[in-house]
């Protein structure tokens, strides 16, 4: 019952490769951490990575399945905290993420597009400031008024029609076998609980809101926080063509192909128990999803799958990644505040980058000195 959805399928094991030198090794076997190695070895680099469990079973595989472009603020939003550009930047990059997400996933990705649902009026209200600002800037985004299968309450919607649908599990474990092919090695089960045990010059913390006890200044600037989900049994009736996610991503749901209902979310029911790096499921966030499932559709189908995992928040919602201060030959990248399908892959990519000496405008964004205080 406790496993993932997305991790309860028959898998192939990830060839582990050569366990000689290294010149990376990338801690975390996630959608980070792997596509960080792949190019990595496509620069021409010895990688290695290191999980202390196996490729995509922490949070990479306990997530809803969204994959959605931008951040995890509203776009609004972002052209007021970040600056017009930077926030047009972002979700033009996070589009050309899910483009290759795409290319690479296969079976594993759907592009439905997604819904972001107003609760209330005043949701509402918000929610159009951030359609007319995307639409204000060429952005696809398309209002419905009709919500079909939703109570009355709901209150529109924005209509995203590049966002999509992921299997992470299955995505992560095929982006994974591409690595091996390249030549990078794995080493599953090998908790590692000090930077100083790594035998790479560099080395690339990709584990988001996990691998505490890494670096103190990290501590400080990723906060744990805890998701949790639950999945049905196949419904009979296909009542949700995309992803929807309402009450600023507090509630998110979707059907499968099969007919099932992922739904995950409520963590504001409970914020402060919620906001930590223990991995387990709780009653009141278990209640109150069972509640609105029995909302949404009108009688409490049977539950196949309720798990927790752990993801990582920052001040100012955006993830750090690049060099660590301080810190010779240490990079990052992690601290996706719940939006880490997309921004992970991208991410990924992104530090790798970083490490072969590439410049990019995003790395000034998600800068690392921004949040961190060097030790």
């Amino acid at each position: 019952m406790d496993t993932p959805f997305w991790l309860d399928e028959p898998t192939r094991p990830v060839a582990a490769g050569s366990q000689g030198e290294v010149d990376v090794a990338v801690i975390g076997a996630g959608i980070t951490g792997v596509s960080c190695a792949l190019a990595l070895a496509r620069g021409g680099l010895r990688v290695r990575v290191h999980d202390a469990r196996g490729v995509a079973e922490g949070a990479s595989g306990r997530n809803g399945g969204f994959a959605l472009r931008g951040g995890a603020a509203r776009y609004d939003v972002a052209r007021e905290t970040y600056g017009a550009e930077a926030a047009k930047q972002l979700w033009r990059r996070t589009e050309a993420a899910l483009d290759r997400l795409e290319a690479v996933a296969g079976d594993a990705f759907w592009r439905t597009g997604s819904l972001r649902l107003a609760a209330d009026d005043e949701e509402r209200e918000e929610i159009r400031l951030e359609y007319e600002a995307l639409r204000e800037d060429g952005l696809a985004a398309e209002w419905r008024d009709e919500l079909p299968h939703l109570r009355p309450e709901f209150r529109g919607a924005i209509f995203h029609p590049q966002d999509g649908s992921l299997q992470p599990g299955r995505f992560v474990r095929r982006l994974a076998e591409q690595a091996a092919l390249e030549g990078v090695a794995f080493r599953e089960r090998d908790r590692m609980a000090s930077l100083d045990e790594f035998d790479a010059e560099q080395v690339v913390i990709a584990t988001d809101g996990s691998g505490r006890g890494l670096l103190p200044e990290l501590d400080d600037a990723i906060w744990p926080a805890r998701g949790q989900v639950i999945t049905t049994e196949p419904l009979g009736e296909r009542l949700f063509e995309c992803p929807h996610y309402a009450r600023h991503g507090f509630d998110y749901w979707q059907q499968l192909g099969d007919g099932r209902i992922v739904l995950g979310g409520f963590r504001d029911f409970s914020i402060l128990t919620e906001m930590t790096g223990d991995e387990t499921t709780t009653e009141p966030i278990q209640e109150a999803l069972d509640a609105f499932l029995v909302e949404l559709l009108g009688y409490m189908p049977d539950i196949t799958h309720r798990w927790a995992g752990i993801f990582g928040l920052t001040q100012d919602l955006l993830p750090l990644v690049g060099r660590v201060p301080g810190h010779e030959g240490t990079w990052i990248a992690a601290g996706y505040s719940g939006h880490g399908n997309v921004l992970g892959f991208m991410c990924g990519e992104l530090v790798a980058s970083a490490l072969l000496g590439d410049g990019d405008d995003l790395l000034e964004l998600f800068s690392p000195a921004r949040l961190l205080v060097s030790g």
